[in-house]
């Protein structure tokens, strides 16, 4: 499974947090790789265009509401203290953007 990691870049403790995320992605057997936060495009479109699973995070306060709503139409999102699962939408019913 392919999991891509995020950090806010205006974390305190990005150490930490980027350790959080590793032990996470190694917990859930996954194959890490780290979202660009320099990029042009948002969190969302960089899961999106990657066709990743998951999205790990330390946190759910690493994410706005939009962006994580976002997400959860085409991906999961996993974070690790406290541990909490968002599933993606599901397509009964609606279109995949």
């Amino acid at each position: 499974m392919d999991a891509l990691g995020w950090i806010d870049p205006c974390s305190p403790v990005p150490e930490w947090d980027s350790a959080q995320v590793r032990r996470l992605a190694r917990r859930l057997g996954c194959a890490l790789r780290w979202a660009d936060t320099g990029s042009v495009l948002s969190l969302a479109e960089q899961a999106e265009a990657s066709g990743t699973d998951v999205v790990l995070l330390p946190s759910s306060g690493h994410l706005d509401a939009a962006t994580l709503n976002r997400l959860m139409g085409t991906c999961d999102i996993e974070c690790a203290c406290p541990r909490e699962t968002f599933a993606r939408w599901s397509l009964i019913g609606g279109v995949r953007r």
